[in-house]
């Protein structure tokens, strides 16, 4: 067979990964996490309708280690999928393309998930 003279199109390993690369593949992920999140939440809302046993169960693993992780992660990716939508909202209206821009509003998104899953926990933690 004769080899082309034609390029050969790259590949993700001969990249230069950026911050909003990052994020952009994370948002994706995030969207997926959430879905994986409404099966909880079925569940939680099922089990609430079942009955007493039923809803035992599911409030014993929600108490769990396990749980507990699984609810402040599932918080995490609730306020960066927020606030990483937001940030691709002023993308569609055409602001902060910059390379400075996006990734100082890449870090600030970041910051704020996280900023708001502690504050959200903490808060869980003085009221109940």
């Amino acid at each position: 067979m004769a080899k082309s003279k034609r390029p050969l199109s790259p590949h993700l390993q001969i990249y230069r990964w950026y911050l909003t690369m990052a994020l952009s593949i994370a948002h994706r992920a995030s969207g997926v996490a959430l879905s994986v999140g409404l099966i909880f939440l079925t569940w939680w809302l099922m089990a609430l309708a079942g009955g007493e046993r039923s809803f035992a169960t599911v409030e014993w693993w929600k108490d769990s280690v396990l749980g507990f992780l699984f609810l402040f992660c599932m918080t995490f990716v609730l306020a960066y999928h927020l606030g990483n939508g937001i940030r691709h909202l002023a993308w569609d209206m055409g602001y902060g393309f910059e390379p400075e821009v996006a990734r100082a509003s890449g870090i600030a998104v970041v910051v704020f998930a996280g900023a708001v899953t502690l504050l959200t926990w903490l808060s869980i933690a003085i009221v109940g």
